[in-house]
């Protein structure tokens, strides 16, 4: 189709028209060149200042940034709140959220990025259980948030795979480690959500990301199970009771060994003190009795050593005595042996002079030769020297 110039509006400006008529005035090329610069920096700014590379960013304290430096390909975390300024084109100043995030484990379906079906688990006994709402509390680390920056990309990135990456798999395997009745002991399942903390926070380092919290949910098992779940607490209920009873007994039987001892204690501390005071006393009366024997013993010791004296000298007395006795009865014997039979006949007759006799008209015999004598006082009879009529 032909062109009609006919029917070209009349505000376009009729052909020949140029610049400057009318009255317009005509621009000069440098003018017109500086002019388009200021359009083209004003549109630059304008489009900066839309994509936040405008040289200044402003992090509020719900955020955490880092600074790249491409030349150098340094990057540099910020944990301060405030603007924080940098070089366009060379530096920029990406933002992440720092708030506490939350991946939960609940329902049947995948709901975004940090909701995704509950738990199952296989226990090591064959058996299976489940946890219907297991949540995972978690963050960045203020000190390695460069590396979610390298590992995650900028924005909330961070926040889609890497939880749902690692949760499912570590908690599956910490809690089939026990079997159905181990892991539901609260002491066990508490040790089970410790550790898998623990090693889900490790994985997650790397990516700068921090395990926060995992609360203890209570597992669930099958209607068969759960029952004989509720009758093992009821059993459990019973032996606590009978544990605590037995507890009890045993804290009145300490009580009354305790009372006991105490009581067995003050007499034995009563009766080791009376002792104390008796072996006092009898080391007191032994001293005593050792003192008087040694006394005595040196008083008899002194008499003993002056009858000692006095006899010794009686006899040194006695000996000189009886040894001029007995000198002068040698003497006389020596004397009387020198006058021979006269003298005995003497004594004889000294002796007889007092004896009375009874002579008997009567001879024994005819022929005599000697004389016997009767002692009427029951001696035996003895018969007279020979030699006497």
């Amino acid at each position: 189709m032909a062109f009609d110039k006919t029917k070209i509006p009349d505000a376009f400006p009729p052909p020949g028209w140029k610049p400057g008529r009318r009255g317009a005035p005509r621009l000069s090329p440098l003018a017109t060149i500086t002019a388009l610069g200021l359009a083209a920096l004003a549109l630059t700014g304008i489009g900066m200042a839309l994509t936040g590379k405008l040289g200044v960013v402003e992090i509020n304290p719900e955020q955490l940034g880092v600074k790249v430096n491409y030349l150098t390909e340094s990057l540099t975390p910020i944990q301060q709140p405030g603007y924080q300024f940098f070089v366009p084109f060379i530096q920029e100043v990406f933002v992440l959220d720092r708030r506490p995030q939350n991946f939960v484990m609940k329902g049947n379906r995948y709901e975004g990025g940090a909701v995704v079906p509950y738990l199952t688990v296989r226990a090591n006994d064959g058996s299976n259980f489940r946890f219907d709402n297991i949540e995972i509390q978690y963050s960045l680390i203020p000190s390695e948030v460069d590396g979610a920056l390298l590992s995650s990309g900028p924005g909330e990135a961070y926040k889609q795979e890497w939880v749902k990456s690692f949760a499912r798999s570590i908690l599956r395997d910490e809690f089939g480690r026990y079997s159905a009745e181990q892991i539901a002991n609260p002491s066990t399942l508490q040790l089970a959500f410790a550790e898998g903390r623990r090693r889900l926070d490790e994985a997650l380092r790397p990516f700068g990301l921090q395990i926060l919290a995992i609360p203890q949910q209570k597992p669930n098992f099958d209607a068969e199970y759960e029952r004989a779940i509720e009758d093992r607490k009821v059993v459990d209920q019973d032996v606590e009771r009978l544990v605590a009873m037995s507890d009890q007994l045993k804290r009145e039987r300490d009580q009354r060994l305790a009372a006991v001892e105490k009581d067995k204690s003050i007499e034995l501390a009563q009766l080791i003190g009376e002792l104390d005071r008796e072996r006092l006393e009898a080391t007191r009366q032994a001293t005593l009795l050792r003192r008087a024997a040694d006394a005595y013993r040196i008083e008899r010791v002194s008499e003993g050593a002056s009858k000692q004296a006095e006899l010794e000298a009686k006899a040194k007395g006695l000996v000189e005595k009886y040894t001029k006795e007995a000198e002068g009865v040698v003497a006389q014997a020596e004397a009387l042996e020198k006058q021979g039979e006269v003298v005995v006949r003497e004594a004889l007759i000294q002796r007889l002079a007092g004896i009375r006799f009874t002579l008997a008209p009567y001879s024994r015999d005819p022929a005599p030769t000697r004389i016997e004598y009767e002692d009427k006082t029951g001696r035996e009879a003895r018969p007279l020297p020979q030699g006497r009529e």
